[in-house]
């Protein structure tokens, strides 16, 4: 094969992949900060299974560091850019109950996606969710056993061991790919948006839900989101 026919083959390959983002799309950029009192380093007390789980745990609901940026806040585009694909949440999870606690403490997946669950304890676990779109279920889960399910409309749902009162976690069903989950530093990015203006929601398990307005051009867009306690 020439060198002329082989450029001319690999040009029409990459035309028709196409780019992976619109050639104008950018990111938004941001970060999730608490500005109310508290929000300190708390711990909950374990009265049972010390052995696996310990004397306490640090409660979860509400993780701040010391710059005030807000862990597990789910930020998302409550108006999508139609046809735009961003970038996806995987469509296969894994939770794990780990440490009498569960890990990742939020997790994203699509519709119709899949949470597998775990539990690496060497103990009695069990699920329980509490979901209105989605079926709910309750099943026990000894060691070793992985449960898989699978969420099939958007929601946020809480999802609770009850044999260990502390235990909880959230699978957020996404319903398009502008899904975003803040990390320790409160930071978040929200990748291949089209320029347009957009309504960005933000919902934090113990600061509740805010939204804001954001203007998306050629370039990244850096925002800042700022809770305070819910009264």
């Amino acid at each position: 094969m020439s060198a002329v026919t082989w450029f001319a083959l690999a040009t029409g390959l990459i035309a028709c992949l196409g780019p992976a983002f619109p050639a104008s799309a950018g990111a938004i950029r941001g970060v999730v900060q608490f500005t109310g009192a508290g929000g300190e380093p708390k711990k909950l007390p374990v009265t049972i299974d010390q052995y696996v789980c310990g004397k306490d745990k640090d409660v979860e609901d509400l993780q701040v560091n010391a710059q005030r940026g807000v862990r597990n806040a789910v930020v998302w585009l409550q108006n999508p850019p139609p046809g735009a694909r961003g970038e996806a949440p995987p469509a296969k999870v894994e939770m794990d109950q780990n440490g009498c606690v569960f890990v990742p403490h939020v997790v994203i997946v699509p519709a119709g996606g899949t949470v597998e669950f775990l539990n690496s304890d060497r103990l009695l676990h069990n699920l329980h969710s509490v979901g209105k779109e989605n079926p709910p279920f309750n099943r026990t889960q000894p060691r070793g056993r992985a449960i898989p399910v699978t969420f099939g409309k958007p929601e946020i749902i809480r999802v609770d061991c009850d044999l260990h009162s502390w235990m909880r976690a959230w699978v957020v069903v996404a319903d398009h790919p502008f899904y975003a989950l803040s990390n320790e530093a409160g930071e978040f990015v929200l990748a291949g948006v089209p320029p347009g203006t957009y309504t960005l929601s933000i919902w934090q398990e113990a600061l509740g839900t805010s939204s804001r307005e954001v203007t998306v051009g050629a370039e990244d867009t850096r925002v800042t989101v700022e809770f305070k306690a819910r009264r």
